[in-house]
């Protein structure tokens, strides 16, 4: 498929798809004229690779990851894969418990601001 059905499918731009291709997320061959043509697979890749920036993780982790991920997504042993993704797991974690706090303050503040009405 070209770029543009692709970025259609996957609701990413097209430029998105270019940059993903220029730091080796993903790969497209070239028709003689130059455009790019992605295989059968790439619709899934892309959601892939969406789903792991959702996450938080950065296109160099990405590029680490995808290739220990089998078809359906699942993730395999891979060297030197595990302990980014602990890092980041770990930092998530901090900022949801920064989330919690900041959220109980928030709703304290609304309650003793509606009593002093």
């Amino acid at each position: 498929m070209l770029i543009g059905e692709l970025a259609s499918r996957t609701g990413t731009s097209e430029r998105l798809l270019r940059y993903y291709e220029r730091v080796g997320l993903l790969s497209a061959e070239r028709r003689h004229n130059g455009y790019r043509e992605y295989d059968d697979g790439a619709e899934e890749r892309v959601a892939r690779i969406r789903a792991l920036l959702a996450a938080g993780l950065s296109t160099r982790v990405i590029g680490q990851v995808l290739p220990c991920t089998d078809d359906g997504g699942a993730l395999r042993a891979c060297p030197g894969v595990l302990p980014a993704l602990q890092e980041r797991l770990a930092e998530l974690d901090r900022r949801a418990t920064e989330l919690d706090a900041a959220r109980d303050l928030l709703r304290r503040t609304i309650s003793e601001t509606e009593q002093s009405r």
